[in-house]
C-alpha cells in the first residue's frame, strides 16, 4: 500500500511541476484546440485553448509506475500496461497532431482509427490470453469464473476497443474524464491490492505464486499512478481548463482502464464502476440509431450525453460534479461485491 500512496504522489507531484512549462510550450508551438462546427455553441470560446496536454500526465504515470513496482514482476505487469496506454495514447497524438498542424478538425481517417484500434487491440488480447498470469479466464464477482477459451481474443479485442472510444467520447468538458478516471483508478487500485491478498489465501480458489500476487500489487501501483497523473493534471484541466488532455490523453486513458480490466480479469465490472464513461458510448449509438431508423428523430438533445445535460442549461461544473460523484457510488458499489 506504501508504494501505492508513494506512486500517487510522484505522478501527481510531476504532473503539477511540469505543467506550466508545458502550457507554454504548446501555446508557444500553437497547439489549440479546435472546435467542432456542430459543437455547442458556448464551447467556441474553448478555440485556441492549448491540447495535447495528454503527455504530462503519461509522463508522470510512466515515471511513478516504473519507480514504485517491483523489478522482478515489472516486465509481466507493468510495462504491458503502459505499452498500451502508451501505443493507444500514440494513435490520439497524431489525430491531434493532425487537427492542430493541417487544421483538419477531424484528425485520423475513420478507416485509419479503426485499423491502429484493432491491431493494437488483436495485440493485447493476444498477451493476455498467452499469459500465464491472465489466461482466457474471466471473473464475475457474482457468477464466479467464466472459461472462454479462443473467444477470449475476440471478446477482450470488442472490450479495449469498445473502453477506449468510450474514454474518449467522454473527454467533452472541462475536467470531466479527469475526474472520473482518477476515481475508477483509485477504486481499481483497492481492488487490486484485494486482490493480491484474496487470490493469496486461495479465496477464489488455490493460492497464487507469490510472483503473482507482487503482479497484483505491481497494478495497484500502476492504477494510483494513474489516479495521481490525472489528479496532477486536473489542476489545469478543470474549469476553465487551462490546457486539454486531447486525444492523446483520453485514448492513452482508454488504454490504461483497458489494462486494469484485463489484469483484474473482471471486464463485466467496468460497466458498473465505469458507468459514466460508459453512458457516453451509449448514448452515442442510442442517438444515431434513432437518427437513422426514426427518419431523422433524436432521443437527446445533443450526444454524448453531457452535451445534453448541456443543452438543458446545467452548467459544465455540475455536471462534471455529477459524473464524478455518479462514478464514485458505483466503484463503491462494485468495490462491495467483491468485498465479501
Amino acid at each position: 500500500m506504501q508504494k501505492m500512496i508513494f506512486a500517487f504522489i510522484t505522478a501527481a507531484a510531476i504532473a503539477i511541476v511540469i505543467s506550466p512549462w508545458f502550457i507554454k510550450m504548446l501555446r508557444r508551438l500553437k497547439y489549440g484546440q479546435v472546435e467542432r462546427a456542430e459543437g455547442p455553441h458556448a464551447h467556441s470560446a474553448k478555440e485556441g485553448t492549448p491540447t495535447m496536454g495528454g503527455i504530462m500526465f503519461i509522463i508522470a504515470i510512466i515515471i511513478a509506475a516504473l519507480a514504485f513496482s517491483k523489478w522482478n514482476i515489472a516486465a509481466a505487469y507493468t510495462v504491458p500496461s503502459l505499452l498500451i496506454m502508451f501505443a493507444f495514447g500514440l494513435v490520439g497524438f497524431l489525430d491531434d497532431f493532425i487537427k492542430v498542424k493541417m487544421k483538419r478538425n477531424l484528425g485520423l481517417r475513420a478507416y485509419q482509427k479503426i485499423i491502429a484500434q484493432f491491431a493494437l487491440s488483436f495485440a493485447a488480447a493476444f498477451f493476455a490470453y498467452k499469459s500465464d498470469f491472465i489466461g482466457s479466464k474471466l471473473y464475475d464477482p457474482i457468477f464466479g469464473e467464466i472459461e472462454l477459451g479462443w473467444f477470449y481474443i475476440p471478446f477482450m479485442m470488442f472490450t479495449i476497443i469498445a473502453i477506449v472510444n468510450s474514454a474518449n467520447l467522454t473527454d467533452g468538458l472541462d475536467g470531466l474524464l479527469s475526474g472520473v478516471s482518477l476515481i475508477y483508478s483509485l477504486a481499481m487500485g483497492i481492488l487490486f491490492l484485494y486482490l493480491a491478498e484474496a487470490f493469496d489465501s486461495g479465496l477464489f480458489g488455490q493460492p497464487l505464486f507469490i510472483a503473482e500476487r507482487d503482479g497484483m500489487l505491481s497494478m495497484g501501483v500502476f492504477a494510483f499512478a494513474v489516479a495521481g497523473g490525472v489528479l496532477g493534471f486536473l489542476g489545469s484541466n478543470s474549469y476553465p481548463a487551462r490546457v486539454f488532455m486531447g486525444d492523446t490523453g483520453s485514448m492513452a486513458l482508454g488504454g490504461a482502464m483497458s489494462a486494469m480490466v484485463m489484469y483484474s480479469r473482471s471486464p463485466f465490472l467496468f460497466l458498473l464502476m465505469g458507468c459514466c464513461i460508459v453512458a457516453s458510448a451509449v448514448s452515442v449509438v442510442l442517438q444515431v440509431g434513432s437518427f437513422k431508423l426514426r427518419h431523422g428523430k433524436r432521443i437527446f438533445k445533443m450526444a454524448p450525453l453531457h452535451h445534453h445535460f448541456e443543452k438543458l442549461g446545467h452548467t459544465e461544473t455540475k455536471i462534471v460534479a455529477g459524473y464524478m460523484i455518479v462514478t464514485a457510488v458505483c466503484c463503491l458499489a462494485a468495490l462491495a461485491l467483491f468485498f465479501k
